[in-house]
């Protein structure tokens, strides 16, 4: 998966993400704990994609 931090300040907002990284929730494990908002499970499967409600992060099904 291509991932950089995400935060509400948002370094970057679009990712690529794969079945390895399911179940999928926002913030992702390699994010910054202190300034996250809370863990949101994301339902990336039915649509191939998705869109956190906290921070608007993007996530993509990659194929």
């Amino acid at each position: 998966m291509s991932h950089e931090q995400v935060n509400y300040g948002k370094v970057k907002s679009h990712f690529q993400v794969t079945r390895a990284d399911l179940p999928l929730h926002c913030p992702m494990p390699k994010d910054s704990k202190w300034d996250s908002h809370p863990r949101v499970f994301l339902d990336i499967e039915k649509t191939g994609d998705a869109k956190c409600p906290y921070c608007g992060a993007e996530y993509q099904r990659a194929e």
